[in-house]
């Protein structure tokens, strides 16, 4: 048996090359770290954060949340009705903007003519009530009846129809028991 194959063969013959390796890999490794630390902390860090304890954005966050833009809505009040415009793009949109699930688009007179043929009355019902894939009142059962006829002309119309906008009902009269209008107080 031949000692040639059990022989290794090293860089490292002595202690002392080992104890300057061991020495040299722990310098390198401090040095590289004490760089990639003065690397991350010589820039400014901006970003999320960075100014969050200011006054500003301190007044900011307790400001009251009427001032960010929301309305409060009176629920026992009385209700506003909107727009036909308003009610296609709040609600109506999400369908007939697109086509999705057969709906007919906005604006398209191909696909509108045979059910603007049907009249008024037909596409009101089906708008109220639902058809097919369309639930009813196009899915915001919060809309009143008029708000629902109104998108109705308001896509029928953009769309080849001739259809009159509706006419809102007058509010019931205040009246006292005996039938008569009630008086006005007095000021």
């Amino acid at each position: 048996m031949s000692d040639a194959h059990n022989e290794q063969q090293s860089a490292i013959k002595t202690p002392k090359q080992l104890l300057a390796a061991v020495a040299g890999f722990f310098l390198v490794t401090v040095i590289g770290i004490i760089l990639l630390v003065q690397f991350v902390t010589a820039q400014k860090l901006t970003g999320a954060g960075t100014e969050s304890q200011s006054p500003e954005a301190i007044a900011e966050r307790l400001s009251p949340v009427a001032n960010a833009g929301f309305t409060f809505k009176d629920a026992s009040g009385p209700k506003v009705l909107q727009s036909g415009e308003a009610v296609y793009t709040a609600t109506c949109v999400a369908c007939h903007g697109a086509g999705v699930a057969g709906a007919p688009k906005f604006g398209d007179a191909g696909s509108w003519s045979a059910r603007l043929a049907q009249g008024y009355d037909t596409v009101l019902k089906h708008a109220i009530e639902g058809l097919r894939a369309m639930p009813a009142k196009g899915g915001n059962p919060d809309l009143d009846d008029v708000e629902v006829a109104r998108a109705v002309v308001y896509i029928a119309n953009a769309s080849g129809g001739k259809f009159k906008e509706p006419e809102v009902p007058a509010p019931a009269a205040a009246a006292d028991g005996a039938g008569a209008p009630a008086a006005e107080p007095a000021k």
